[in-house]
């Protein structure tokens, strides 16, 4: 059984790309040479690898990559500079349902 990547890039333009494959060298010169002009890396090359992860189960590794790719770019940014504080912060929930913003007022019975 081999081994899957979710892996994290920067984009020349400062944009990030994440993805998954199963062979990280061949995937990373893809990106370089610009295989696929559909890419969102096509336009943006050089790339730079960021972060990369490895999973010994595909369906682990796609599930950690559409989470990353939710990501806003501040979380990721703090996630692989080990920014532990910041993601801590950028991890909070701050939408309105959320119960931390609610005051008691707010409930009905």
């Amino acid at each position: 059984m081999g081994l899957y990547y979710v892996y994290l890039l920067e984009c020349c333009d400062g944009s990030f790309y994440t993805g998954v494959t199963n062979d990280l060298t061949r995937r990373m010169a893809e990106h370089q040479q610009g295989s696929d002009k559909g890419c969102h890396t096509y336009s943006r090359r050089p790339v730079t690898l960021k972060h990369y992860l490895t999973f010994e189960y595909i369906n682990d590794a796609i599930f950690v990559e559409k989470k990353l790719k939710k990501w806003s770019r501040a979380k990721k940014v703090a996630y692989f500079t080990k920014d532990w504080k910041t993601l801590h912060e950028k991890s909070k929930c701050m939408n309105a349902t959320s119960h931390k913003l609610r005051s008691s007022e707010d409930e009905t019975f």
